[in-house]
């Protein structure tokens, strides 16, 4: 975790020249009538709580010597600085994303990659208690985190812990679009658990329960063709649910995925 700093003509050297031996230090060289400046600002506040690097304002028409010693010709001016050296930024407001992107290119890492890295470490060593006490902590830290909420709640199902993950799922809303499809195909999995505890009696139904299973197993491809069978079988089972359960599965694989590719082109063929 980092921090932010006013800087001026005066402490310039110590706090940035010279700290930046220690830690790398984004310079926003910005103004106050600045309307980019302003909305970058918080962004800048939010990410040097979970980076490590130290963020440096400086007031151009406060401090126009140091907007002299740089060039800057427009604002939000931001610098790179690291052993000593000033270097070329960015200029413009960057959105979130953007600016993750350019902390990502400088080797930093925030808490909550950290975090998560530590998660998947446990994983791999099978000490799921760990996990599950990580993802906890890191769940208290970034509440609002869909993403976090997203990679937790899929812990909780492979841990069979499904109440946990429905709550997190709940969390995401339809507003949220780049997170809403995959929180819908995770509660699907849950549906599918449910289905193979509880298979039906009907031929149908043995089937069903059986695409199920292997979608729980990821064994995609032979769910797949299962789901594929039904759609032929009979549409209307359960209000179509063989095609849905094709489309969560092609949600969870993503769009570039060989077996989505294959078998969304054989779905569209078995409906037109």
């Amino acid at each position: 975790m980092g921090y932010s700093i006013e800087v001026n003509s005066d402490n310039f050297e110590v706090e940035v020249l010279q700290k930046s031996n220690e830690q790398i230090i984004l310079v926003d060289f910005f103004a106050t009538w600045c309307g980019p400046c302003q909305l970058m600002k918080p962004l800048l506040e939010k990410l040097v709580k979970e980076y490590d690097f130290i963020l440096a304002k400086v007031d151009i028409d406060k401090n126009p010597d140091l907007a002299n010693t740089y060039n800057i010709e427009g604002v939000p001016d931001v610098r790179i600085v690291h052993q000593g050296e000033v270097k070329s930024g960015f200029v413009g407001a960057l959105n979130e994303v953007q600016l993750r992107q350019v902390l990502a290119q400088l080797n930093l890492k925030s808490e909550l990659e950290k975090g998560l890295a530590n998660i998947e470490m446990a994983i791999a060593n099978q000490d799921l208690d760990s996990a599950q006490h990580l993802f906890q902590q890191l769940l208290e830290i970034y509440p609002d985190r869909a993403d976090l909420s997203l990679q937790a709640a899929q812990f909780f199902q492979d841990v069979h812990q499904n109440d946990k993950a429905s709550k997190l799922l709940a969390t995401i809303s339809e507003d949220q679009r780049e997170y809403y499809p995959k929180a819908q195909a995770l509660k699907q999995l849950i549906e599918f658990q449910t289905v193979v505890q509880q298979p039906g009696t009907s031929e149908l139904d043995r089937r069903y329960a059986q695409a199920c299973r292997l979608t729980l197993e990821k064994d995609y491809e032979p769910a797949l063709a299962v789901f594929l069978e039904l759609v032929s079988t009979s549409r209307s089972y359960k209000n179509d649910a063989a095609r849905k359960a094709m489309l969560t599965l092609f949600e969870l694989l993503g769009e570039d995925h060989s077996l989505t590719q294959k078998y969304r082109k054989q779905l569209m063929l078995q409906l037109y």
